[in-house]
């Protein structure tokens, strides 16, 4: 850390019951050159990965579909996401944390992945960084039925949708993941997919 307008920070932990709440109290000089005190919170979670899987041969992608409790209780009307595969790094680097997602959440095995964002999804209280991948797929790469690792509470269907149809439900509102839309319109943008 080597910002000069930042000083006496003091961290208190407010909670780490699921991941970690900390309270920061700093000063924080202005551009007049005072001093202010300020106080932020912020959820460290640990760092993350997530991949959209695509098939340029047949136009598709895969994504999936779970029910996400913070989106129940702020007008997610029956709480499901549909969502590119994601998961936490837990330790490992992201491209073989995103590899083991992949097949978990998936039932896809994939060696190629490429890094092609990395970024804040929430940066005014949460501290991860999300590392964005893609990955082509093709039906002899599926080994299993997905659907998330046993022991981590996860009931996730997979889908696979044409890509017209992923970007559709963007304008439709049946995709509101932001790591989502963002990968999606990469693929857009590239002309990963589709024509």
């Amino acid at each position: 850390m080597n910002n000069n307008r930042v000083r006496n920070i003091k961290k208190e932990l407010l909670s780490d019951n699921w991941y970690t709440l900390n309270k920061f109290s700093f000063e924080y000089q202005k551009d007049d050159g005072s001093w202010e005190e300020q106080h932020r919170e912020a959820y460290d979670r640990g760092n993350g990965a997530a991949i959209l899987l695509y098939n340029k041969k047949k136009g598709t992608v895969i994504l999936t579909r779970q029910f996400r409790m913070p989106t129940y209780v702020n007008g997610n009307e029956d709480g499901m996401m549909i969502e590119v595969c994601a998961g936490l790094l837990d330790g490992d680097n992201p491209e073989d944390c995103i590899r083991k997602e992949t097949e978990e959440e998936t039932g896809y095995r994939i060696d190629n992945v490429e890094k092609v964002i990395e970024t804040y999804m929430s940066p005014g209280s949460v501290t991860e960084i999300l590392y964005l991948f893609i990955g082509a797929y093709e039906d002899q790469m599926k080994v299993g039925e997905g659907g998330g690792a046993e022991d981590e509470t996860e009931n996730i269907e997979v889908l696979e949708y044409t890509f017209e149809k992923a970007m559709r439900m963007i304008s439709s509102g049946d995709i509101k993941d932001a790591k989502t839309i963002m990968l999606l319109q990469y693929a857009a943008i590239h002309k990963l997919v589709g024509k």
